[in-house]
């Protein structure tokens, strides 16, 4: 269990955010066009976990809009947006707001992912959703950088995650 705090008040997470130098857990996820998509569709690609707890906040929708613009700058590197929004609310966002670049994805279909991450927040006022977290993969989907951002209203560490792809 992790521990994270919503506006200074503590909440927590049911287990542990992958370690850096440890496997990624398999996932099935849902695109904002109702299609799975899992893991191992990224074979031999480098992979971006940015996950939040709901795009309909200005900090989720913010890095979004990051990651969509660094995307284009990545070789060999898919961005998935990870969060507990249906696919519609996703697709809605990604069309008002220009979003292209990258992928969004809902886990609402699959409780395994939140808990499998160690991200499902399991009390205070955001239980059931999403702890912020980024995770990035090498292209055998070995976690390189793992980040759990410790005040869910804060941005996560770009930098570092953009760093370990150079």
């Amino acid at each position: 269990m992790e521990t994270i705090f919503f506006k200074g008040t503590p909440c927590h997470t049911y287990g542990n955010i992958p370690a850096v130098g440890t496997k990624a857990p398999a996932f099935n996820l849902v695109t904002k066009s109702l299609e799975e998509i899992q893991l191992s569709d990224y074979d031999g690609k480098r992979v971006i976990l940015n996950i939040f707890p709901s795009l309909d906040t200005p900090v989720c929708a913010a890095s979004v809009r990051r990651f969509n613009e660094e995307a284009v700058r990545l070789e060999n590197t898919a961005v998935i947006c990870v969060s507990m929004d249906l696919p519609f609310a996703q697709s809605r966002f990604c069309t008002a707001e220009g979003i292209d670049k990258l992928e969004v994805a809902s886990a609402f279909r699959s409780p395994v992912f939140a808990q499998n991450y160690g991200l499902k927040i399991v009390d205070g006022p955001l239980a059931g959703l999403l702890a912020r977290a980024v995770i990035v993969l090498d292209e055998k989907h070995d976690i390189i950088f793992s980040d759990l951002v410790e005040e869910i209203t804060n941005e996560p560490d770009y930098k570092g995650a953009l760093s370990v792809l150079k």
